[in-house]
């Protein structure tokens, strides 16, 4: 099964005001809502070893056996939220799980961006807010809505770091329960930050023990062609495993 894009929706600026509302009820028709949560609590980790993660349709064959395969609307759905500040590279990551390459150049999203990908046993729709600061403000309304929260964060960005530790943790206060996956992208730039000083930066040190926050080091759109390891592919894994 390959990756079924939903597409981008692009407002203008003047909407900015009734923003809030037009994406929740835009969410509310491509995803639904009152779902309960579906992942077994776990210790929390920082950072991991690559993985290679089978193709979408490549599954265990001991678990294909005597099974078939089940009707596309009849998956169950997850739904997982993609938000970072502008130029994080969010829009790059879902144009990477969905096949397609990365656009050059930074375009803003002044909307959502939205990209379906469906497994053996359920779809996985992820959606992306922008990150600029009037679409900021409206994060928020979303968080209770999906089972989990990916934060994507420019590695070299030290200037708007604390801009986006705040953004963080305002989300992390928001649901207490909901698990995060950390992405530390741009990896690849000499100017990056380590995963040691983003994990401090972050204040990732002082969340809650009990609760599941990943930190994951990639680099979606490596610019330079030395670079083996984008990560998108074991950021991928770990949401299965958390959406299981």
């Amino acid at each position: 099964m390959a990756p079924r894009p939903l597409g981008p929706l692009v407002l203008p600026g003047g909407a900015a005001a009734v923003l809030g509302s037009v994406l929740f009820i835009l969410w509310k028709t491509y995803f639904g809502s009152g779902r309960e949560r579906r992942w077994d609590r776990g210790e929390a980790w920082w950072g991991a070893e690559p993985a290679r993660l089978p193709q979408w349709d490549e599954w265990d064959p001991e678990d294909e056996e005597e099974e078939e395969e089940p009707a596309l609307e009849e998956l169950e759905q997850r739904e997982v939220l993609v938000l970072g500040l502008d130029g994080s590279g969010k829009s790059t990551f879902l144009r990477v799980l969905s096949g397609k390459p990365p656009l050059e150049g930074h375009i803003p999203t002044w909307g959502f961006n939205s990209v379906r990908l469906p497994t053996k046993d359920f779809e996985v729709d992820l959606l992306e807010i922008g990150g600029s600061q009037n679409l900021r403000f409206y994060w928020k309304e979303f968080v209770n809505e999906v089972d989990v929260l990916v934060f994507m964060v420019d590695s070299a960005d030290r200037l708007r770091l604390p801009w986006a530790r705040q953004e963080l943790h305002k989300l992390l206060d928001k649901d207490p329960d909901l698990p995060v996956v950390v992405v530390a992208n741009k990896q690849d730039l000499s100017e990056a930050m380590s995963m040691v000083e983003l994990q401090q930066e972050l204040g990732l040190q002082a969340v809650d023990s009990q609760r599941e926050v990943f930190l994951l080091a990639a680099s979606i759109a490596p610019a330079g062609p030395g670079f083996e390891n984008p990560g998108t592919v074991h950021i991928w894994k770990l949401l299965l495993e958390l959406l299981s």
